[in-house]
């Protein structure tokens, strides 16, 4: 089996985080979406009691379906395929990969949660373990980030690999970053020490409608990962959503000629750097400048100063 098969016919993880990672809620969203249509039932937690600041990250109170008050406490969740008996699905014959495609996607297992305030060392190494005891064959780590982008236009989404196996197979680039990181990066470090080959997809977000989820940008992760593991993913209201998200800031900016003048500048430099007769190299610099900007600000709603790693 091929690096690229261990994506396209192994089994996946797909792992996402709350919090500093998250910009738009895009990457979380994402997993939401997965776990939605995804026949998976939870197989794993980490406990947070040694990861968790809880006065940065509170437990919530919240009423369960017979009206009774619980703790809701902030956690990371291992979500894996069920089997006909209701329990985790046994990993099939390596001889007889299974190919993920449209109907047949148990091979896809989700990790979900808020990023861990401490402890990040052994929380990578307890995460790892848990793929590694489940045979995860490769790890997907969705993010997102702020930057300037338009709304208007389609959201970029940067595909990465550590490992160059999966780089000359599935075309990807190595990430050239240097700077603050969050936990997907001291993850993916792990897994790759580990023998997992990772993959990271990060979305831009427009850093101006920062305070609200981004639809959009959840749509763009789902296509980028759909594309990469070739399996079909229902939208559901995603399409519906993406575009009230779209149409909602057009009015907004209808209202501030200021923002749609910065808005203009943004589809402009934006256009320059897609057209057609743009070279590499006014694209790398276009792509440096960005980095410059990303470095001189601070992180704020989301994951303003990290570059897709």
């Amino acid at each position: 089996m091929t690096t690229s098969d261990l994506f396209r016919g192994g089994r996946l993880l797909v792992v996402a985080f709350e919090g500093w990672n998250d910009a738009g809620e895009a990457a979380s969203g994402a997993v939401r979406s997965l776990k939605q249509v995804l026949d998976v039932m939870p197989i794993a937690d980490i406990d947070p009691e040694d990861y968790y600041d809880f006065q940065l990250n509170r437990p919530m109170i919240e009423l369960d379906e017979e009206g009774n008050r619980r703790l809701q406490w902030p956690s990371v969740t291992l979500f894996g395929p069920v089997g006909d008996d209701g329990m985790p699905r046994e990993r099939p014959s390596t001889d007889s990969p299974l190919d993920v495609s449209g109907d047949n996607h148990e091979n896809i297992y989700l990790l979900l949660g808020t990023e861990p305030s401490r402890g990040w060392k052994t929380f990578a190494t307890e995460t790892i373990d848990q793929a590694l005891a489940a045979d995860i064959t490769g790890i997907i780590l969705l993010g997102a980030l702020l930057a300037d982008v338009p709304h208007t236009r389609p959201i970029a989404v940067h595909a990465s690999s550590e490992n160059p196996d999966v780089r000359d197979e599935l075309g990807l680039e190595r990430s050239t970053y240097e700077g603050p990181v969050g936990i997907l990066s001291v993850i993916a470090s792990a897994a790759e020490e580990a023998g997992i080959p990772t993959v990271s997809l990060w979305a831009s977000v427009p850093h101006y409608v920062h305070n609200a989820p981004s639809p959009k940008a959840t749509l763009a992760l789902l296509d980028r990962l759909e594309e990469l593991v070739d399996v079909v993913i229902p939208r559901g209201d995603l399409l519906d959503e993406s575009r009230a998200w779209e149409e909602g800031i057009d009015t907004l900016a209808g209202e501030d000629d200021e923002m749609t003048a910065y808005i203009s500048q943004l589809e402009t430099a934006r256009d320059a750097v897609e057209a057609p007769e743009a070279s590499g190299e006014a694209i790398a610099q276009e792509f440096e400048r960005y980095l410059r900007r990303r470095r001189d600000d601070p992180p704020a709603g989301g994951v303003a100063g990290e570059n897709p790693v």
